[in-house]
C-alpha cells in the first residue's frame, strides 16, 4: 500500500498547513536569494512539514532539487562529494537554479564524523546554489553554522490545522469516519502532522469506519522536547505535573539538570531562585551517587528534585515567552574540544606504544611528558618522544607549550621523521638495500648528525647561564623562539586538563 505521507505530500507551499509565517519566510528567502546568497536552516519538531516545504518551495520556484541525508553521508569527503558538488555547479538542466536540501543536518557532530560539521559550514559559506538545511534540534548544530545561515522555525501543527488534512485524505481514499475520531488523532499527535497521517492510514486499514474508540486503543507514545520541559517546570505545571511531564522528555537527568540550572535565573528571582538552586543541589547529589555506584535507580530521585522541586520553588505565576538557551557548560566544552582532541590523540598513541589503557596514559604518562619536554628545552628527549609516538607539530605544541609554527618545533618533527626512517631501514633486515647505492659508513652518519645538530642549533631557545641569566647576543632566528621561552611560566595545553 502506498504511504499516504508521500502520496499527499504538498506540491506547492500553498498546500503546507499550520505554519503560514514559516512558509512565507521560506518563500521570501528564496525570492531574495540572489541578493543575500545565504543558506537557510529550517528547524522544528519531527513531522511538522520541514522537508515537504523545501520540496514544495523548489516546485514553486521552478528549481531542480538535490537531496542529501546527513545521517547517511556525514563525513567531510561525502559531504564535499555529494552536496558540495551540487552546491557549486549549475543546475541539472544546465541553467537556472537547483535547491540543495541537506536533511537531518543536526546529526553531524565535529570530529565524531571526521570533519563533517566543518565541511557543512564551509559549504554554506561558499555555495553558488541555494541550500536548505533541515534540522530537528537547532542547538545541536554548531554556532558557526547557525551564524552563517538564515533561520526559519516551523512550529508544531495545531490540532485545528491537522483535522482538515485528515478529513481531505479520508474523502480521497473513501474512508468513513466519525468527526470525533479525526479530532482524537489530531490531539494524540500533538503537532506531528506526519504522525497523524500515519495513524490515520494504520487505523483505516483495520476498521471499516473510524471511531473514537479505535483511536484510543491504537494511540502511539510521543516524547516532549526540552524547551517544553522548561516551560512546564518554570511556568505551567505544579510540582506533580512537572514531574509527570518529565517522563515523556527524551533527555537524561544529567543533561536535563544542565538545561534547568542554566535557564532558571531567566524566570526565577530572589528567594524562589535560592529555593530552586537548593532543589538542584539535591538533584546533583543524587546524580553523584549514580556516578559513584552505577545504580541508576537513583535517577528517579534526581529527576524529582530537578523538576518537582524547582516547580515547587515558584512563588508567583510566570507568563510570557522566555528565550531559553543550551547550557553554557556545553559551549565551554566546544571551545576546549580542539585541545581535548589533541590530548586524546597523544594518549591513544602512548597507550598503543606502552600497552596500557588510554585513561592510564592520559592520567599517568602525559603529565610527565609535559614536564620533561617543557618548551622543548630537552631537545633530544623531545625528538625521541615525537619519533616514538609519531606526533605532528600540533601535538608537540600541545605537550610542550611551544608554538607549532616555530622553526624549533618544525625542525624537531623533521628530525624525528628522519630518525623513524633510519630505524625502519635498520630493522628491515636488508630489505631496502637494493634500492640504495650504499649504506653510509659511521663517519658519514656522524657528519649527518652533526649537520642536523648545527642546523637545529639555530632554532634552539636561548638557554640560561649557570647563574640563571640568559646570554647576550644571538641570531635573528633565536628571537622567534625567545617569546616561547620568556613565556616559560606559561603552561602547555595539556595542563588545562591536569
Amino acid at each position: 500500500m502506498v504511504d499516504w505521507t508521500e502520496k499527499y505530500r504538498p506540491s506547492t507551499l500553498a498546500e503546507v498547513r499550520g505554519n503560514n509565517k514559516a512558509r512565507d519566510a521560506l518563500r521570501e528567502w528564496a525570492e531574495t536569494w540572489e541578493d543575500h546568497r545565504e543558506a537557510v536552516i529550517v528547524h522544528g519538531s519531527p513531522g511538522v512539514g520541514k522537508t515537504s516545504a523545501a520540496h514544495a518551495l523548489a516546485n514553486d520556484m521552478g528549481w531542480a532539487t538535490i537531496e542529501l541525508n546527513a545521517s547517511d553521508q556525514r563525513t567531510k569527503d561525502a559531504i564535499e562529494r555529494y552536496a558540495g558538488g551540487a552546491a557549486m555547479n549549475q543546475s541539472l538542466s544546465g541553467s537556472g537554479r537547483q535547491l540543495v536540501v541537506l536533511d537531518e543536518a543536526d546529526n553531524i557532530h565535529g570530529n565524531a564524523d571526521r570533519g563533517g560539521a566543518r565541511a557543512v559550514t564551509t559549504l554554506v559559506k561558499e555555495a553558488e546554489q541555494p541550500v536548505v538545511l533541515i534540522a530537528n534540534e537547532f542547538y545541536d548544530m554548531s554556532q558557526a553554522l547557525r551564524r552563517a545561515c538564515q533561520t526559519v522555525e516551523f512550529r508544531d501543527v495545531s490540532a485545528r490545522s491537522i483535522v482538515p488534512v485528515l478529513r481531505d485524505i479520508c474523502r480521497r481514499e473513501g474512508v468513513e469516519y466519525d468527526e470525533e475520531a479525526l479530532e482524537a488523532i489530531a490531539e494524540a499527535n500533538s503537532g506531528d502532522l506526519r504522525g497523524a497521517i500515519n495513524d490515520l492510514q494504520a487505523l483505516a486499514e483495520s476498521a471499516e469506519r473510524l471511531t473514537r474508540e479505535d483511536v484510543v486503543t491504537g494511540s502511539r507514545d510521543r516524547t516532549e522536547g526540552i524547551f517544553d520541559l522548561l516551560d512546564a517546570v518554570f511556568k505551567e505545571e505544579d510540582a506533580e505535573g512537572a514531574l509527570k511531564f518529565s517522563y515523556d522528555v527524551d533527555e537524561t537527568p544529567d543533561d536535563a539538570i544542565s538545561w534547568i540550572e542554566d535557564n532558571v535565573p531567566k524566570d526565577y528571582h530572589g528567594a524562589e531562585l535560592a529555593d530552586a538552586y537548593g532543589a538542584l543541589a539535591a538533584a546533583d547529589r543524587w546524580l553523584g551517587r549514580v556516578r559513584a555506584t552505577q545504580n541508576y535507580s537513583f535517577w528517579r530521585y534526581a529527576s524529582g528534585d530537578m523538576t518537582a522541586g524547582v516547580a515547587a520553588a515558584r512563588a508567583e505565576p510566570k507568563g510570557g515567552w522566555t528565550r531559553y538557551g543550551p547550557p553554557s557548560y556545553w559551549s565551554k566544552l566546544g571551545r576546549s574540544r580542539a585541545n581535548r582532541d589533541k590530548r586524546d590523540y597523544v594518549a591513544r598513541h602512548v597507550a598503543e606504544a606502552g600497552g596500557m589503557s588510554i585513561s592510564t596514559a592520559r592520567r599517568e604518562v602525559l603529565p610527565y611528558l609535559a614536564a620533561m619536554t617543557h618548551h622543548c628545552k630537552n631537545r633530544e628527549l623531545t625528538v625521541e618522544m615525537v619519533a616514538h609516538y609519531d606526533l605532528e607539530p600540533e601535538h608537540v605544541s600541545f605537550i610542550t607549550g611551544s608554538g607549532k609554527d616555530t622553526k624549533k618545533v618544525q625542525s624537531i618533527v623533521e628530525e624525528a621523521e628522519e630518525r623513524r626512517e633510519r630505524a625502519a631501514v635498520e630493522h628491515s633486515g636488508g630489505a631496502f638495500e637494493g634500492g640504495r647505492a650504499s649504506a653510509p659508513d659511521e663517519g658519514e652518519d656522524e657528519s649527518e648528525e652533526g649537520g642536523d645538530a648545527s642546523e637545529a642549533e639555530e632554532d634552539e631557545p636561548i638557554e640560561a647561564d649557570g647563574d640563571g641569566q640568559a646570554p647576550s647576543g644571538g641570531g635573528g632566528d633565536e628571537s622567534e623562539d625567545d617569546a616561547d621561552v620568556d613565556a616559560g611560566d606559561q603552561q602547555s595545553g595539556l595542563n588545562d586538563f591536569l
